[in-house]
């Protein structure tokens, strides 16, 4: 096998994260490898630079006692020096270990403990701040390293270094031993550890999942040979590092193909700076399409009649044959073509723009199911989405939906080198190149994830259709049944309610229960712009989630989806008879979403277990109170009295 350039020459394909630098170094040295936006201008680093930068930041690192099998701690937004961070780690053949930078201190003890962290690199004074709250419970800790010095002119704590002090006291190193770090990551093996993700800890505390350099390429290197991925790519870095899907491709699939990464400002400019931009290759879970369906809704509610007339006439024919013009098919009419052409100089294409979506060749989205209204809103409007499934065990790619076959109801067929097997329960077993190595420090958990004969359980229930594409059901642990012995499939009916941009987040409760009820979370923005387009005031999300309008307005798309419902001879059972809108918006830091913002829907069954009791008695109301955290680490406490709204039976009747 061999790896394509852009020169027509061939290489045998590197083993390792360092040899892949240095391959592009020698290889493609001028071309830009990564983009930061700083005070609204891009700076570049090219592939030599990357290189050189990479390898000096590794000898400060070696002079501060990282070596070989180490943990380094990665903390922060995407920035350019924390990916060298993560590089310079690798050189020495220690293992970066990124962790979630809105994350509050206590949070990262536990991964600061169990990982027995020795070298921190940090983006701020933010996350400074966090490492020092929680020094004294970490005896391993012993450097704290920052990117921006902003703020910390006057902090005197000895194990603080600046990054530009580490990466001299590195170059000083280089100078004496020019080959130091060349000669340690040149012994490295593919089969060591390249990296280590902890999960979501969406049912207990985090695992740290311990991945190789040869798992993590070989996901890459087949994706890059599905796609035909070149180094002319173009990648917008905007989620959490430390979540393995953004990092597979903005730090595994850039190191491997050699594109080019962008990071953005902030969190606040990021739909800007995908306009300055314009990816090529771009990655989205379902709460960021969601979220941007949602500002899409709002502005053109806002529009004239006119332009929502001709919005409402272009989209109703992109749902007719825009996704099947995607596929290439060949049975839409010329004249269905014309107009389709014709909305896309009107419609499509500057709504794709505004999007920041119109040089998009290739999109992927993952983390999550995916409602089949949304997936399907972005493909008839000429984007390439597609399903992807994985999980970090997996290096993330298992299956990938292939052009020309895509459909909401599958992820894909299973990706090269992976096998797929059912077992009886209905569980997806797999076999792959990528799968992990272990759970750091945990061999009953590592021994559990696997079969007797070697496969991995993935925990997710579903079946190969009659194409060999995956279809997912749900997690199998939340796949139930109700009284009645009717099918509970808890995430597809959230999923199909967060559809909806007023529906921000929702829980569905069922499972050996006489009926479903649901938990719902209205869209602050999305809502709101509706509330003040109708002059119903309010003062902030709790007034706003009361009123009997908005109570109204959320019953409607209730009353939608369980129209869906009803029409699935599978599903028929789940229509939702009862929901309230919660008093507060769920939350990572009050513990009931993760840190990728899945929803916890045993922690929050317990917690709010006298509301779930409400629902299934047939109350009308219910009073509830609630503590909540804040940002600076203080608490407080949330008290409504939440309404109770009933949904009618087929035969019409209020349950």
């Amino acid at each position: 096998m061999v790896v394509r350039t852009d020169e027509g020459q061939a290489a045998g394909i590197p083993g390792t994260f360092p040899a892949w630098i240095d391959h592009h170094a020698r290889v493609r040295g001028g071309k830009v490898a990564m983009r930061e936006k700083d005070l609204g201008i891009w700076q570049t680093w090219t592939w030599t630079q990357v290189a050189e930068q990479a390898e000096q930041l590794a000898a400060g690192l070696a002079g501060l006692g990282v070596c070989d099998g180490q943990h380094v701690a990665v903390i922060g937004e995407n920035r350019p020096r924390l990916y060298l961070a993560m590089m310079a780690a690798q050189m020495l053949g220690a293992v970066p270990v990124p962790l979630y930078q809105d994350a509050v201190a206590q949070e990262m003890l536990h991964v600061l403990r169990d990982a027995g962290i020795r070298v921190a690199v940090v983006e701020d004074q933010e996350q400074v701040d966090k490492l020092l709250e929680v020094w004294d419970q970490c005896p391993d800790l012993s450097h704290v390293i920052y990117d921006d010095p902003r703020g910390l002119r006057n902090y005197r704590q000895p194990q603080l270094q600046d990054i530009e002090r580490v990466m001299e006291l590195g170059r000083t190193g280089l100078a004496d031993a020019p080959d130091s770090v060349r000669r340690i990551w040149q012994a490295l093996s593919p089969d060591q550890t390249a990296a280590m993700f902890y999960t979501s800890g969406t049912t207990g505390k985090p695992k740290g999942v311990v991945l190789t350099h040869a798992a993590l390429i070989d996901r890459a290197l087949a994706i890059q040979d599905m796609e035909s991925l070149t180094d002319r790519e173009e990648v917008l870095a905007y989620l959490p590092p430390a979540w393995i899907g953004q990092n597979m491709f903005s730090y595994t699939q850039f190191l491997v193909t050699g594109f080019t990464v962008n990071h953005p400002e902030s969190p606040g400019t990021v739909s800007i700076d995908l306009h300055d931009i314009g990816p090529t290759y771009y990655f989205a879970p379902p709460r960021v399409l969601e979220g941007l369906l949602t500002q899409v809704t709002i502005r053109m509610e806002d529009a004239g009649a006119i332009k929502r007339a001709l919005y409402r006439r272009c989209m109703d024919l992109a749902r007719r044959v825009g996704v099947r013009i995607l596929d290439g098919a060949r049975d839409v009419s010329a004249w269905d073509r014309l107009r389709y052409a014709l909305g896309n100089v009107l419609i499509y294409g500057p709504l794709r723009n505004a999007l920041g979506m119109s040089r998009v060749r290739v999109a992927y989205t993952a983390g999550e199911a995916i409602g089949p209204d949304l997936f399907d809103f972005y493909r008839s409007i000429g984007i390439n989405l597609k399903q992807l499934y994985g999980s970090t065990e997996t290096s993330v790619f298992v299956c990938v939906q292939q052009d020309g076959q895509v459909r909401a109801d599958t992820v894909g067929p299973p990706v090269r080198g992976v096998e797929i097997r059912v077992a009886d329960n209905g569980e997806i077993q797999v076999r792959s190149p990528g799968l992990f190595k272990e759970y750091y420090r945990n061999p009953e958990s590592t021994a559990e994830s696997f079969t007797q004969d070697g496969w991995y359980h993935t925990g997710d229930a579903g079946y190969l259709d009659g194409d060999g594409q995956l279809k997912i059901i749900d997690r199998a642990k939340d796949v139930g049944k109700l009284a009645d012995g009717s099918l509970f499939a808890p995430k597809y009916i959230e999923n199909k309610l967060k559809f909806f941009p007023f529906i921000k987040e929702a829980v569905a409760f069922g499972a050996g229960q006489d009926q479903v009820c649901a938990f719902i979370n209205i869209d602050l923005e999305a809502v709101g712009n509706w509330a003040e387009r109708r002059n119903l005031p309010y003062a902030g999300y709790t007034d706003l989630a009361s009123k009997p309008e908005v109570y109204a307005l959320i019953r409607d798309c209730v009353a939608q989806v369980n129209a869906d419902l009803a029409a699935d001879p599978k599903l028929a059972g789940s229509c939702i008879r009862a929901f309230l809108i919660l008093h507060k918006e769920l939350d990572p830091d009050d513990d009931e979403l993760t840190r990728t913002r899945k929803v916890r829907r045993g922690f929050i069954a317990q917690k709010y277990e006298v509301l779930v009791q409400a629902l299934f008695k047939g109350l009308d109301q219910q009073y509830v109170e609630t503590e909540v955290k804040f940002e600076d680490g203080r608490t407080g406490r949330i008290a409504a009295d939440l309404r109770i709204e009933r949904m009618p039976d087929a035969a019409g009747r209020s349950m």
